[in-house]
């Protein structure tokens, strides 16, 4: 920061296994890559090229270089690892990615789906050489998946190896975890985390009022997803304190009171 202000709560620092930020890269240039990077980089922990992105995005490798050197983990988005596995080219998948270069992996079954036994097999296979982040919840609005199945499922992928479970939210922010207006299924996450540490946990929250509800309810140091590029700055306002949504969450109450009485 550029001054120093009483009563912020103390971020996590680069290198971080908490208050991770994941951004959505929808095919960015090599420049507005070195943009993100001078702009939010020591905020910024992991990308994802979104989805099929990095099948046409020109400069892809020069690109996820770029972000490795700046110590920020590159994927490839969870639907093209589907895409991959639906047609039966998993040693294609493998081969593609390590020409990129990746250590790092997205095992997901939103668009479609995987017997779970199966998907913590892949999950393991994985883990063996790359650094796994598995999602659950279905891209597909009106499927529900019970409390109980995601907490499972989450255990269950954890175990099998991966680094966080990612909870489905979609770009959009209206499925999985959120209902389709975009609010919070408050009642499946609190069950969740009843079961599930949080810090194992990467919430999609592209949406502000997300990751509003989530920094409000877990803290600073939560762990968010699929944000834009041009919202990480933003958001770490939000966590800290420096915007008008979050402005009393760390303030003494002995201040609120004054302030709001």
């Amino acid at each position: 920061m550029n001054f120093k202000l009483h009563h912020l709560p103390e971020r996590t620092k680069k290198g971080r296994e908490s208050g991770l930020t994941m951004v959505m890269d929808k095919a960015l240039t090599i420049r507005q890559a070195e943009d993100l990077i001078e702009s939010s980089g020591e905020f910024v922990d992991i990308v994802k090229l979104g989805f099929g992105t990095s099948a046409f995005a020109s400069n892809v490798k020069e690109k996820v270089k770029l972000y490795q050197k700046n110590d920020i983990k590159v994927y490839v988005g969870g639907t093209l690892f589907e895409a991959f596995y639906v047609r039966g080219q998993m040693d294609d998948y493998e081969r593609y990615i390590n020409s990129l270069g990746l250590d790092t992996v997205e095992i997901s079954d939103g668009s479609m789906s995987i017997p779970h036994n199966e998907k913590c097999e892949l999950i393991a296979k994985f883990a063996k050489n790359y650094r796994v982040l598995s999602e659950v919840g279905s891209k597909e609005e009106g499927i529900l998946i019970s409390p109980a199945k995601w907490i499972k499922m989450m255990n269950a992928e954890l175990q099998a190896g991966s680094w966080k479970v990612i909870a489905e939210a979609r770009e959009s922010g209206t499925v999985g975890i959120y209902r389709p207006s975009g609010q919070a299924h408050v009642l499946l996450i609190n069950k969740i985390l009843q079961k599930v540490k949080a810090e194992d946990i990467l919430w999609e929250a592209p949406k502000k009022a997300q990751q509003v509800y989530f920094i409000k309810h877990l803290g600073a140091n939560v762990n968010l997803g699929n944000i834009a590029e041009n919202d990480v700055i933003p958001m770490e306002c939000l966590r800290i304190g420096l915007r008008g949504d979050t402005f009393f969450e760390y303030l003494p109450e002995s201040i609120v009171s004054k302030m709001k009485a």
